[in-house]
């Protein structure tokens, strides 16, 4: 039996995704300096895994892609930090990137709204770590990353992670994502 026709889902258009597999840290920061490539100011990207999945490794990658001053560390006791270009927009710099970790904030709107994301985000890619169920709001367009143990090995010394990368919205509906698989 068919689902009945839904006008509101049809229209919206269908999510782009990859998944890979990724063997070590170093190919985890790659994956970050690829989708560097992809992002442009106003791109909101949230990144969901377990503790010491790699989600600050690869914001660390898209950090190098972007090309932005200071190292990116885990912002989870200073909650968010904003790194600039190394070059002011116009002059060949990208982006700022604003690089939050909401693992502990209870996830209150008060909280979320004194972080003032709405207001960075126009001209900035902000990449949030545990941000699921949170941020979608701030934007209908978003990059969706979730890192994982690949599958049959849930050992803590392996390194082996999937990646799967989604895009949500109509700037990510028609995109190619297949340069991330490198």
């Amino acid at each position: 039996m068919n689902a009945p026709y839904d006008p509101v889902a049809a229209a919206a258009p269908a999510p782009s995704s990859v998944t890979l597999v990724v063997h070590s840290p170093e190919q985890m920061r790659e994956l970050g300096r690829r989708l560097a490539k992809l992002l442009r100011a106003g791109d909101l990207v949230l990144l969901t895994g377990r503790l010491g999945a790699g989600k600050t490794t690869l914001a660390r990658g898209l950090g190098e892609g972007l090309g932005v001053r200071g190292q990116v560390t885990s912002p989870t006791f200073v909650i968010a930090r904003v790194h600039p270009p190394l070059r002011r927009a116009g002059t060949g710099g990208g982006p700022p990137l604003v690089h939050v970790d909401m693992y502990r904030l209870g996830g209150g709107l008060d909280e979320i709204e004194d972080l003032d994301l709405d207001v960075s985000l126009p001209e900035s890619v902000v990449v949030v770590e545990w941000g699921e169920g949170k941020v979608e709001g701030l934007s209908e367009d978003r990059l969706h990353v979730l890192i994982g143990r690949a599958e049959g090995d849930e050992t803590v010394e392996n390194d082996v992670r999937e990646v799967t990368v989604c895009g949500v919205g109509p700037r990510w509906a028609a995109a190619d994502l297949s340069p991330l698989a490198g």
